[in-house]
């Protein structure tokens, strides 16, 4: 009997460690999207309508719920909506969100801007610290300040 109870508890962990298991990490996380076109959906499943299409790789969200392999997100603009785990990515990306970023070549306001970024444009992060960012958009590295774009910028 006993090796039955066991087999059957892990038959039972191995069946719940898929797609019911807990998050691995706590909510809210920052994710991006890995897709050049992504569906938000009004609910957790296929079932559920899209009420919104992303058009965007690389834009970030933030997950604020999760269930099963669907997460519940939210854009910059306050959007909320459920996506497939598979459309999300951990790479820490965000977008410009003051009308003009500048992109300096060190983490000070005297340092030299060396591009521009304007409203609506995405980059990746690879760091954050002091007020600033390290941000890459399109091969082109600079540094921006922290409250200017909207990610993972925490």
């Amino acid at each position: 009997m006993k090796g039955y109870l066991g087999a059957g508890i892990v038959a039972m962990l191995c069946w719940t460690g898929g797609a019911w298991a807990a998050p691995a990490k706590p909510v809210p996380y920052w994710a991006s999207l890995t897709q050049d076109e992504a569906r938000m959906r009004v609910g957790p499943s296929l079932d559920y309508p899209s009420s919104w299409v992303y058009r965007r790789r690389d834009l970030p969200v933030k997950v604020v719920q999760v269930l099963g392999l669907w997460r519940k997100v939210e854009d910059s603009s306050g959007t909320q909506g459920w996506m497939h785990v598979r459309l999300l990515s951990d790479t820490p990306t965000a977008i410009v969100t003051a009308d003009i970023a500048s992109m300096r070549n060190s983490p000070q306001d005297d340092a030299r801007a060396i591009y521009r970024a304007q409203r609506g444009v995405v980059g990746r992060l690879s760091s954050c610290g002091k007020g600033w960012c390290a941000f890459e958009v399109g091969g082109q590295k600079g540094f921006v300040r922290a409250n200017d774009v909207w990610g993972a910028t925490e």
